[in-house]
């Protein structure tokens, strides 16, 4: 295919501003889709990634505290189970504290195990073999143990205990007829969790919240003492908390509004470990990766759409000078009127168009009389300016959306009626001739004759053979006299015959 084959196809597909315009909106729309879709997949990755390591955090924390109260708890049952021996009952202090204490755990945060009576006081310290007079049945822990046979391992508030902030472990002492024999007590310092959760490396909004199974608050990190032994029971996050084993709320804390993303593991362990993470603080990266590629996004977006406007005006105004082209390429310079080439293309068009709607077609001649005398006698000047107000005459009469008026060629002139009967045609005509004869008490002013040819074409006819009759019809009013209209309604016959 060589060039101008390939440029006239082009031409004959042409680009409109409009469409320009909307498949730019479809690319910068399915371009942002595209982002929009990554950057919500990464703000997805982003919660994954925070909630797993929520999860482990947890886990590890919940691991360390479940271990180390099992393993203080050991010891406490170690001293239950041998505090009821009748063999000991004789045996001196010494030789009683090693039986009861010899396995008790020792760690730098648990303090020392002491055994208090049915009445509250202190028998037996680990610390000591002559412990100083203490009563602790007016203890809490004393009497629910005292009175709850079945409360197993109580873990208390933090508070002062043998001279340290610790937390208070204790069990039930019970006989072999079931009496309550006293209650022996231990300790795990608070400074165990300050140290445990202090060599965590938190965000300034991150919280631990360690919480035993009646929703009370036991410790917390930021560590503050006012909201030790709050109860949290109430709160909906921690009654589904302890409904499910395991999993993840988002709300506003209970002590603050920083909307946080909570998560905790195996809530079956004596104390429950919750951890919370603001929500700004999971998506920061995410949004400085949004920020980063909105501002690539925007100017980008801007570009094209910039673009596309300045490339659609160029558009508009190729498609203004284009149409302006063909006007003025299909338009007589001197008249106005379609010329002989626009003329030819509408006839063809109205020809097809006929056909398949079976319309009739009517078509009049029109031609100055003596129009060359006229030139020879009064100048081409003068001759022009009468061609344009017979041009304006003719315009004035076909002025329907289908009808076509044009100039033939030099004087003659041609008015292409679709969908007119021969008597609405007539009519036209007959206007034309009248209007035109008004002009002839003016010396720049001429009459003129008309040839009118109608029919409905069918696949016999061609549009030449109604141009044809049409001429013949308008030499036929010439040789009548002129200025006149004659019908070819008869030569049309006489041909079909």
């Amino acid at each position: 295919m060589n060039f101008r084959a390939a440029n006239r196809q082009t031409s004959q597909r042409p680009i409109s501003a409009r469409m320009l315009i909307w498949c730019s909106l479809v690319a910068i729309a399915g371009f942002s889709a595209v982002c929009g879709s990554v950057m919500l997949d990464m703000r997805r990755g982003e919660q994954a990634l925070a909630l797993q390591t929520m999860e482990n955090l947890a886990t590890s924390i919940d691991s360390d505290i479940s271990r180390n109260i099992e393993l203080y708890d050991l010891s406490l049952r170690n001293v239950v189970s041998h505090i009821t021996e009748p063999d000991l009952a004789g045996v001196s202090k010494r030789i009683l504290n090693l039986v009861l204490f010899d396995h008790a755990a020792t760690a730098k945060h648990f303090g020392g195990i002491q055994v208090f009576d049915a009445a509250g006081r202190l028998t037996h310290d680990s610390e000591t073999l002559n412990p100083k007079p203490e009563n602790r049945a007016n203890e809490d822990y004393f009497k629910v143990h005292r009175d709850n046979p079945d409360a197993g391992l109580l873990i208390g508030l933090p508070g002062m205990h043998k001279g340290a902030y610790s937390m208070v472990l204790s069990r039930r002492i019970t006989g072999k007829d079931g009496s309550f024999q006293g209650v022996v007590v231990g300790s795990l310092r608070a400074s165990y969790f300050h140290d445990l959760l202090g060599r965590l490396m938190l965000a300034p909004d991150d919280i631990i919240t360690v919480i035993r199974q009646d929703g009370v608050v036991v410790m917390r990190r930021p560590f503050d003492v006012q909201l030790i032994g709050t109860n949290l029971s109430s709160k909906p996050g921690v009654k589904r908390m302890f409904a499910e084993h395991s999993g993840s709320f988002s709300g506003k804390g209970p002590f603050d509004a920083v909307e946080r993303l909570f998560i905790w593991r195996d809530n079956s362990h004596p104390l429950v470990v919750v951890v919370g993470k603001s929500w700004n603080d999971i998506f920061a990266l995410w949004r400085r990766q949004a920020f980063r590629v909105g501002g690539i996004m925007l100017p980008l977006i801007f570009f094209v759409a910039g673009a596309a406007i300045l490339l659609a005006r160029e558009i508009r105004r190729r498609e203004r000078a284009e149409r302006k082209l063909e006007e003025l390429a299909t338009t007589d310079a001197l008249t106005g009127l379609r010329n002989r080439r626009k003329f030819d293309q509408i006839i063809a068009q109205q020809w097809q168009h006929a056909l398949q709607r079976q319309e009739p077609l009517t078509l009049l001649m029109i031609d100055a009389d003596h129009f060359k005398t006229y030139n020879d006698m009064f100048g081409h000047q003068a001759g022009d300016e009468v061609l344009v107000r017979i041009a304006g005459r003719i315009a004035e009469a076909a002025q329907r959306p289908g009808d076509c008026a044009a100039r033939y060629g030099g004087e003659e002139f041609a008015v292409l009626l679709s969908g007119q009967s021969m008597e609405a045609a007539v009519a036209v005509g007959e206007s034309i001739r009248a209007n035109v004869e008004m002009l002839s008490a003016d010396r720049w002013a001429t009459t003129v004759s008309v040839g009118i040819a109608s029919l409905v074409p069918d696949a016999s006819w061609q549009p030449a053979d109604l141009i044809e009759a049409a001429d013949k019809a308008l030499y036929e009013a010439k040789s009548r006299g002129r200025n006149r209209l004659v019908e070819a309604s008869r030569e049309l016959s006489s041909r079909v015959a």
